[in-house]
């Protein structure tokens, strides 16, 4: 037994206070952290190879929303339906707007319903009323906007494109347990118990950005930017796949992104660094900087641009909200600890 003056031989690793862990050398977390990226980098390189056998079905989710958008084009420059009563008797395409001596104008879909005419009490014919199909009439006469491939080489560009995306997307469940496994041993219990709140919520609030861009914002982006190609006298009925594909996959993750806004404050202010008579000053700064991001991540019009910075907004509003109560709750605990000294 070594007496109390002898030296006691150090132990290979110390454990912090709080069970924070034990202490290394810094060579020892360069080992620690080159596992961590071996790890990451097998696991993504597994899915993306899952991925891109079935890039195919990666491809038909990502088209839903452009499918969802009802972006349709005209399958001649000018269709005409010929209607008796409801029941339809055939379609026509013209290449030019006019037939015979009648204009159609900048109308695409034309409906001549043939109707009968009283000359008098005894004698009907058949008159032809011209007027602007419906929406209903349109179906099966229009073709959609699509997405094509330019290029012997490009499909193979666009599966892996499409299955590095998908392949971190279902890879992110792995690489955040391998980065937490290295992360969280240095964390106090206080600071783990905070880790796992941030990590749950944070979550939950990427799904939702992700979602509500792929459900509801996405269609009518791809919409707006069609209908202002339109506009500018340019055809949307074909679009490059690498493009589409790249736009669609960013903005779902930006809008994730944009999300975790209210992870990022309340981390600040639980740390120390922000507070919220800080986060009610930065008000004004905060709609400029969510308008700048709904042009940054959506398509350049105004449409989804406001419709992604009201729920940036929002939760930055819930942050501030949240913010307030934790600091009355700290004011509440503070007299509290007074009142008992």
């Amino acid at each position: 037994m070594p007496t109390p003056t002898e030296p006691v031989e150090e132990q290979h690793e110390i454990w912090q206070d709080d069970e924070g862990g034990p202490v290394k050398s810094f060579l020892e977390h360069l080992e620690d952290l080159r596992w961590v990226l071996i790890k990451c980098a097998v696991v993504v390189g597994v899915a993306m190879i899952v991925c891109l056998i079935g890039a195919d079905k990666v491809v038909k989710v990502l088209e839903w929303p452009l499918d969802r958008a009802n972006i349709h084009k005209p399958a001649t420059p000018q269709t005409l339906t010929f209607l008796l009563g409801t029941n339809r008797l055939g379609v026509i395409g013209l290449e030019t707007n006019q037939m015979g001596g009648f204009d159609l104008g900048t109308n695409h879909h034309y409906v001549f319903q043939i109707e009968p005419v009283a000359v008098n009490e005894t004698n009907w014919i058949l008159g032809v009323k011209p007027r602007v199909a419906t929406d209903k009439e349109l179906e099966g006469q229009t073709k959609r906007t699509s997405i094509a491939t330019f290029g012997p080489a490009a499909g193979f560009f666009v599966a892996f494109k499409v299955a590095m995306y998908a392949g971190i997307v279902i890879a992110s469940p792995f690489l955040f347990y391998f980065l937490g496994g290295f992360i969280f041993p240095a964390l106090k219990v206080h600071e783990k118990k905070y880790a796992y709140q941030g990590i749950g919520i944070g979550t939950l609030l990427f799904l939702t950005g992700v979602s509500f861009c792929y459900f509801a914002l996405m269609p009518i982006a791809l919409k707006a930017s069609a209908q202002y190609s339109t506009w500018l006298g340019f055809d949307s009925e074909v679009w490059r796949a690498e493009e589409y594909l790249s736009f669609v996959c960013k903005f779902m993750l930006g809008m994730g992104l944009g999300f975790e806004l209210p992870v990022v404050l309340l981390t600040l202010v639980k740390i120390g660094i922000l507070d919220y008579k800080m986060l009610a000053g930065f008000r004004r700064y905060m709609i400029v900087i969510n308008l700048i991001l709904g042009a940054v991540l959506t398509t350049p019009e105004i449409i989804t641009q406001v419709i992604m910075f009201v729920p940036l907004q929002l939760l930055y509003e819930v942050s501030v909200w949240i913010a307030w109560y934790w600091a009355r709750q700290d004011r509440k605990k503070a007299a509290m600890n007074r009142e008992r000294t």
